[in-house]
């Protein structure tokens, strides 16, 4: 705990901090070194190479990591072992991008001329534009912070946000310049909570057909309610008359419960399902996500639905889907 009695700074100060510096790199940010950077991006026909030391060499592996989930091939490359044998994995065609806040890492510098030699670019992300390491660079990005969060101002904090927030843009617009899509994105994405809203499909998470078999129109009051207690997942659908794999309408556990409410006991044995239904109800394709269908479901516009019909390009009946799957798989 710091002794003095004077104030400490707080953990938003630090946050804003950080934020200004953004915001001041984005105030100057130089467009047409942003252009030059992605059509270099895209004249890649072999990878890119991120290089950078301490602090801007994390800086730089995140960026890379990055780029690699978006579909652009990189690697990083350590300063000090590139000088020891892993200058290797350097190729002519390669596109090099170091990360350094001082402009002058001695590490980077030895390096750069081995570089050179093989015929590569050079971009720079650098907190010092007029820099030694600058003077080799075919274009540079300015990543230079005026302070960093702190009294003492040592920590690296706000360059290293500006900087990983600069390789963040390069990778944005470079996705959205070649038209990256989700599906592209899942494909080196499939894991965690995001793998699951990209990949997986309704088709994956619905209760087959063959285990939600349908009911007709004229089906009596007490099979509705068997049929929904035999098959318990809180509806069943009725097929068309005039095309049996096909849905006219569907019954919930709240359509049963809104219709006991509505009726008198001596009047149950004259409905039929038709006459409680969900006329035409709101369906979704198999192929369609599964994060896509959640947000239906949610926001439909009218009331939450709980179960949904899923079906084909020709609106055959596939099965139906339970909000409740969708939350049992981690679908947010």
């Amino acid at each position: 705990m710091n002794p003095s009695n004077k104030k400490s700074i707080t953990a938003a100060e630090v946050l804003m901090s950080e934020a200004e510096a953004i915001a001041s790199a984005a105030r100057r940010i130089d467009q047409v070194s942003i252009e030059k950077i992605i059509h270099m991006l895209e004249d890649c026909k072999s990878k890119i190479v991120f290089s950078g030391v301490g602090k801007s060499g994390i800086v730089a592996k995140k960026i890379s990591a990055t780029f690699n989930s978006v579909g652009l091939i990189s690697v990083f490359l350590n300063p000090l072992d590139a000088l020891h044998g892993d200058l290797g994995l350097v190729a002519a065609g390669d596109l090099v991008v170091v990360v350094s806040n001082s402009g002058a890492s001695t590490e980077i510098e030895a390096m750069i001329p081995h570089l050179r030699q093989r015929g590569v670019k050079l971009v720079g992300i650098l907190g010092k534009t007029e820099s030694p390491i600058a003077h080799f660079c075919d274009v540079v990005l300015d990543a230079g912070v005026d302070r960093e969060a702190g009294k003492l101002e040592l920590v690296p904090t706000s360059s290293t946000a500006v900087a990983m927030a600069l390789g963040d843009s390069l990778a944005v617009v470079w996705m959205e310049r070649v038209g990256v899509s989700k599906g592209m994105f899942a494909l080196n994405h499939p894991g965690g909570s995001l793998g699951l809203k990209l990949t997986l499909k309704v088709s994956d998470l619905m209760i087959h057909l063959e285990h939600v078999p349908p009911i007709s129109l004229g089906s009596k009051f007490v099979d509705v309610i068997d049929a929904l207690t035999r098959q318990a997942i809180g509806a069943v659908w009725i097929k068309d008359e005039s095309d049996h794999q096909k849905i006219i309408g569907i019954i919930t556990d709240g359509d049963l419960r809104r219709a006991l409410r509505a009726t008198t006991p001596d009047m149950w044995s004259s409905l039929r399902a038709e006459d409680f239904m969900t006329k035409n109800p709101i369906t979704v394709s198999g192929m369609m996500l599964a994060h896509d269908a959640l947000t239906l479901m949610e926001k439909n516009g009218k009331k939450e639905i709980s179960v949904i019909p899923v079906v084909d390009s020709n609106e055959v009946v596939l099965g139906i889907l339970r909000l409740h799957d969708l939350v049992q798989a981690g679908i947010s």
